[in-house]
């Protein structure tokens, strides 16, 4: 792994989501990571029409059959979660999606002179997923297709952790001060999927955990923090914008 250091990174909250069946209740974040003349923006939250009307939302893609939106207000946005830290969209020069799925992909059009940057098995697994079939968005024209590990910028490499979704990307961060971080995404996505060894949602439950081991082995070499994608009991405890980690 690199061992170069990326500047600063936040973490942002871009909302909650109540899952149906379970009643339970889930952190929607992303990331932004700064690295030298680099402002890597990682996922984008829910579009922005579930801003304006959730639950119609909800409604017409289908999402009110796996759960629903239960706290999203124009702060969550990411143009206003990246303002917290003196960040214009304008200034993103790299979006990193993880993967595709809804509340990943909500602004994959807000960031002018971004590069996308997703795995190609990602992209060409089709259109980001809405919920069920619904699949009216497109990628942007303009991306960096990634192909196993790379690194992106100095401090920053990108993880090819497929199962949640065919082309999963999970980001190693590393910090001079707070030291490694390690960004799972929905790679592993809360804590109990480590005991139940089972990933929500996965496409493919073995190369799941197989990604998830692979992460855990990574952590251990590395010694770094584990921030997972949706865990409401970490959340609870992980610093957000304004603050940053260095």
């Amino acid at each position: 792994m690199t061992a170069e250091y990326a500047a600063q990174l936040g973490i942002l909250d871009y909302g909650t989501f109540e899952v149906a069946d379970e009643g339970r209740r889930i952190p929607i974040a992303g990331d932004v990571i700064v690295a030298g003349e680099r402002v890597v923006l990682v996922d984008t939250g829910f579009p922005r029409s579930y801003h304006e009307d959730a639950e119609g939302a909800g409604r017409r893609d289908g999402l009110d059959a796996f759960g629903r939106v239960v706290s999203l207000a124009p702060a969550n946005l990411p143009s206003s979660q990246l303002a917290r830290v003196g960040i214009r969209p304008e200034d993103v020069t790299d979006l990193v999606i993880t993967h595709g799925d809804i509340d990943h992909i909500g602004g994959l059009h807000d960031f002018p002179r971004a590069t996308l940057v997703v795995s190609r098995v990602e992209l060409e697994s089709g259109p980001p997923r809405y919920f069920g079939e619904a699949r009216p968005e497109r990628w942007p024209s303009r991306y960096l297709l990634v192909e196993g590990d790379m690194e992106l910028v100095p401090g920053v490499t990108l993880l090819a952790t497929p199962g949640h979704s065919p082309g999963h990307l999970s980001l190693l961060v590393q910090l001079r001060e707070a030291g490694p971080v390690l960004l799972t995404g929905d790679a592993i996505s809360r804590e109990a999927e480590l005991q139940s060894g089972i990933n929500g949602g996965a496409s493919d439950q073995h190369a799941a955990r197989a990604s998830a081991e692979r992460l855990l082995r990574i952590a251990r070499e590395e010694e770094a923090l584990i921030v997972y994608g949706h865990d409401p009991k970490q959340w609870q405890t992980l610093p957000r914008v304004p603050h940053l980690y260095r």
